[in-house]
C-alpha cells in the first residue's frame, strides 16, 4: 500500500475517470476526499461501496468552477483530515462545436472550468501541500491530436498541459511535482453520451457494436482504455516511484486517439 498515511482530494471523483481514481488511491492506502459538484446519491454510493471494502473515503460537495469553492473545499478537507498530500484535479467539461457555432458564452464555460478550475484548485491545494506533495492535472490526448468540432476542448487541454509544465519549476522549490494525465479515448459514460458529436455523420445511424468495431480498429492495441488503467497512471504518479517526474503530460492513449 504505497500510499499508507497519505491524503488525496480528488475532484470530479463520483463518476468516470474520477471514480475509478478515487478506488485506485484508496486501494493504495491513502484517505481520499471525493469532490462531487451536485450528484449526492452518486457520491454517497461510491464512499459506501469503498467504505465497505475497508477504504476510507469521503464525500465533499462542492461548485469548484466558482474559485471561492475551491480554497473553501481544500479547508474542509483539512479540517476533516489535518492534512493534504495529493490532489487530483479531475473535473472538466467537453465541448464539440462547429466554428461558426462558438458562443462567448460557451467559451467562457469550456475555460473557465478545464483550465480555470485546474488553476484554482492547485492554487489553493498547493498553499498546504508538504515537501513530497503530489498534484495531478487532467490534460487530453486531444491536445495534441485533430478532433472534429472539439477546437475549443483541445485548446483547453493544451493549456493544462502548458500549466503543468510551468508550474514544475515554481513548485519544484518546494519539493512538490506537478504533472498531467492525456487520456485517450476511453470507456466512460460522458463518451457514450457525446458519441455522435465526435464521430463523421454518416455514422450516427451505424448500431453500436458495429460504430465500435470500426472505432476501435483505428486504434493500436483495438479497444479503448478502461477508466481503471487511466487511474493507474495516476496512482503511479503520485507515488514515491515517480518522484523525479515533473511537468510531464503523460499519454494514456494506447498509441493513438
Amino acid at each position: 500500500m504505497k500510499l499508507q498515511g497519505k491524503v488525496a482530494l480528488v475532484t470530479g471523483g463520483s463518476r468516470g475517470i474520477g471514480k475509478a481514481v478515487v478506488a485506485r488511491l484508496a486501494a493504495e492506502g491513502a484517505t481520499v476526499a471525493l469532490d462531487y459538484r451536485q450528484n449526492a446519491a452518486q457520491a454517497d454510493a461510491l464512499v459506501a461501496e469503498l467504505g465497505g471494502r475497508g477504504f476510507k473515503v469521503q464525500a465533499f460537495q462542492a461548485d469548484v468552477s466558482k474559485p471561492a469553492n475551491c480554497q473553501a473545499l481544500v479547508t474542509d478537507v483539512l479540517k476533516s483530515f489535518g492534512q493534504l498530500d495529493i490532489l487530483v484535479s479531475n473535473a472538466g467539461v467537453d465541448s464539440f462545436a462547429k466554428l461558426e457555432d462558438i458562443t462567448e458564452e460557451e467559451y467562457h464555460r469550456v475555460l473557465s472550468i478545464n483550465v480555470g478550475v485546474q488553476l484554482f484548485i492547485t492554487q489553493a491545494a498547493a498553499r498546504h501541500l508538504p515537501a513530497g506533495g503530489r498534484i495531478v492535472l487532467t490534460s487530453s490526448i486531444s491536445a495534441k491530436s485533430a478532433v472534429l468540432h472539439h477546437t475549443l476542448y483541445s485548446a483547453s487541454k493544451a493549456a493544462v498541459s502548458a500549466m503543468a509544465l510551468n508550474l514544475a519549476k515554481e513548485l519544484g522549490e518546494r519539493g512538490i511535482t506537478i504533472n498531467a494525465i492525456a487520456p485517450g479515448g476511453t470507456e466512460t459514460d460522458m463518451a457514450t453520451e457525446n458519441r455522435n458529436s465526435y464521430i463523421p455523420p454518416t455514422w450516427h445511424d451505424l448500431s453500436p457494436d458495429i460504430l465500435g468495431t470500426i472505432i476501435k480498429s483505428q486504434l493500436p492495441l483495438g479497444r479503448l482504455a478502461k477508466p481503471e488503467e487511466v487511474a493507474a497512471v495516476v496512482a503511479f504518479l503520485v507515488s514515491e516511484d515517480a518522484s523525479f517526474i515533473t511537468g510531464s503530460t503523460v499519454a494514456v492513449d494506447g498509441g493513438g486517439l
